[in-house]
């Protein structure tokens, strides 16, 4: 190319290396087989280094499943060969470069030639082709040829060099003689040993060894890259510490954290014999629900004649209900029209007062509904009417066209929006955060906050005296033990062990207990049963958050439609939440129990526990009305806490849109 100057393109370079060794890395050679997803990485940055050579491999063109990360994957390059692109790409900044293609893929028989005259290997090969990998690597170590993979794991990168005369690729390894499905996890476990990037997956069902499938990122993919080139320069060159087998390096920027591994006798190392058998068992456990399992699926648009309303109840259904209960089930009645039938749980919840909170949750799916139709360009009219009895009520919902409306901006939050029981940063929330909550909640609705240290403390002794009303009568232990789902991270249709917000020793404890009422009796009475729950689960979240708050119409009600606006506004100010990167948990017994005072209505048979229990809502009553300062909690909607903190790393999910779709009102509930 006419105006190309070698020397210019690369002078940034020269300070940390010389002018001599940037003339050494134009005379390298540097063989790449595989330029998907870390080897056009690989290529790209060692030719802005200025290597001067390379042998390249690959046979697979560009699809736009590689756009995550893949270097020369977009829009212009789908269906082309892989190969041609990043050598056009590597051309491009240097049209001096000489590349070699092996457009057929690296295999036995053109092994010599790929590596003939090559002064380094980098592995680029897809994970899951081990064969030809062993034999790459195994050639280069009769060649002398130093070898080295960079592996892309979560948001970090797992270096492995192999140098001749050290330790090879199968004395660290050990794959001969085994299985296929053994090879695999021999080579992942003895890539990253300190096995960093588990921390932090959040769904490991998407691990498909199977299938040779698995999640990936392009930070981890442009992390190989530098760590690989910064070491190809160390080899090229001749200078500075190469880190070689049996030792590795792990750097993941997720976890802020470079471990450097040390494995000698590789695979056969006792520490990797442990980790391999714990992989092994992991690998073999029965499928579990996970939340990809819960995502959008296929079959359930079929369900539907409508796509655009498929797409809507898709994400409507994600919408928050006590107890993960989902009191709603959909039916279609033509082109954007659907009848939502919903049966409260008062019959068993104690929590369900009248069926306010179904009727709050209720209103958090027409508000979640009226969202995702701001996607299609449809705003939602709705009606309800009473069922068939005092349990049941319908909602009737229009879905119709406004060409001026734009997608929320709550709508990306709706499916990840969740519930953290754990203890918060104590951090204030600035004004302007509140603001946008109270924004958030509508102007017929007002946000009563206790945001100071001294408010907290109270809020803390205000849900640890609630907590001992709610673990101690039998109404209480009728819901807890139904809304459980035990050894489990994410659940369907209940709320998992693992999001409860106990520790292991606690959960252990609650599950032994809640396997009949007299254990639970027991406990109380003899063992104070209660306080270890309650510090855990309500003293110490309460007090460690950021603010509580409750959310007061300003216009207060008793109807249905009431309580549908209230839950409306909740989910409002909980995806506000979200957005603003705060962590919620709704605290609504304090408030059940004082309407229950207020209205005069029992919520325990058990005659030895009906005093204490309406002195308690007596005392709950009295303390919530002087926070709302006028002596009535008739227009409180709902209470909860917010704060900084890590998100959950276990959560509710939802029932399958299919399992939702009902053909007539009497197949709800």
């Amino acid at each position: 190319m006419t105006g190309f100057d070698y020397h210019e393109a690369f002078s940034r370079n020269i300070g940390w290396v010389t002018e001599a060794e940037q003339g050494i890395l134009q005379a390298k050679t540097v063989a790449i087989a595989g330029l998907g997803g870390v080897g056009g990485s690989h290529l790209l940055t060692l030719a802005r280094l200025g290597v001067g050579r390379f042998h390249i491999s690959d046979m697979d063109v560009f699809e736009l499943g590689n756009f995550n990360r893949q270097a020369g994957a977009n829009l212009n390059t789908i269906g082309r060969p892989k190969i041609e692109v990043v050598a056009e790409m590597a051309r491009a900044i240097n049209p001096q470069v000489q590349i070699r293609q092996f457009p057929e893929g690296v295999k036995e028989e053109n092994l010599d030639e790929f590596l003939e005259g090559v002064d380094l290997y980098i592995d680029g090969l897809d994970f899951f082709v081990l064969d030809i990998r062993r034999k790459v690597f195994g050639a280069c170590y009769e060649k002398g040829v130093v070898a080295l993979t960079a592996a892309p794991l979560g948001m970090g990168t797992a270096f492995l060099c192999f140098r001749p005369g050290g330790m090879s690729f199968e004395d660290y390894f050990c794959m001969e003689g085994r299985s296929e499905e053994e090879r695999r996890l021999r080579f992942l476990i003895g890539l990253a040993p300190s096995v960093l990037q588990a921390a932090y997956l959040t769904d490991d069902s998407l691990v498909d060894m199977d299938n040779r499938k698995g999640p990936s990122t392009v930070m981890a993919c442009e992390l190989c890259a530098a760590v690989a080139a910064t070491n190809s320069l160390k080899i090229l060159l001749n200078r500075g510490k190469v880190v070689a087998a049996p030792w590795g390096l792990h750097f993941d920027a997720y976890r802020n954290r470079l471990k450097r591994t040390w494995r000698p006798w590789g695979n056969r190392n006792p520490i990797q014999v442990l980790l391999l058998l714990y992989a092994r068992k992991r690998l073999h456990k029965p499928d579990k629900p996970s939340p990809q399992q819960n995502q959008p699926r296929n079959d359930a648009a079929l369900t539907i004649a409508d796509p655009v309303l498929g797409r809507i109840l898709e994400s409507a259904r994600w919408a928050p209900s006590g107890d993960n209960t989902q009191p709603w089930r959909f039916e279609i009645l033509g082109p954007r029209r659907l009848r939502i039938h919903s049966r409260d749980t008062r019959d068993w919840c104690v929590y369900d007062l009248q069926g306010r909170a179904t009727q709050i949750a209720l209103g958090a799916l027409l508000e979640t509904l009226d969202i995702a139709a701001s996607a299609e360009q449809l705003k939602l009219e709705w009606r309800c009417q009473p069922g068939e009895d005092d349990q049941g009520l319908i909602v009737d919902v229009d879905l119709v066209d406004d060409p001026a409306l734009s997608s929320s901006p709550w709508l990306p939050y709706v499916k990840s929006r969740t519930v953290q029981r754990r203890p918060l940063k104590t951090t204030a929330l600035p004004a302007p955060i509140r603001e946008r909550l109270e924004q958030a909640a509508g102007e017929d609705y007002k946000l009563v906050w206790m945001a100071d240290r001294r408010s907290c403390w109270q809020m803390a002794k205000l849900l640890f005296l609630s907590a001992g009303l709610r673990l101690s009568i039998r109404e209480g232990f009728e819901v807890h033990r139904q809304v459980i789902q035990w050894n489990a991270r994410y659940s369907e249709d209940r709320i998992p062990d693992r999001a409860v917000g106990a520790d292991p020793l606690t959960i252990r404890l609650m599950r032994w207990a809640l396997q009949s009422w007299q254990r639970v009796s027991f406990m109380n009475r003899y063992l104070a049963g209660t306080w270890l729950p309650r510090f855990e689960l309500d003293f110490l979240p309460g007090y460690f958050c950021g603010a509580h708050f409750i959310l007061v119409a300003k216009n207060p009600g008793n109807t249905p439609e009431f309580y549908l606006q209230g839950g409306r506004a909740v989910q409002r100010v909980w995806l506000e939440s979200h957005k603003l990167g705060l962590q919620f948990q709704p605290e609504m017994t304090p408030l059940i129990f004082a309407q229950y005072d207020q209205d005069g209505v029992s919520f325990t048979e058990d005659g030895a526990e009906a005093e204490k229990a309406a002195l308690v809502r007596e005392g709950l009553s009295s303390q919530l009305a002087a926070y709302l300062g006028d002596g009535d909690v008739s227009g409180a909607v709902f209470m909860g806490r917010m704060g900084y903190g890590k998100a959950p790393v276990s959560r509710s999910l939802r029932k399958p849109l299919q399992d939702l779709i009902v053909s007539n009102g009497k197949q709800a509930g």
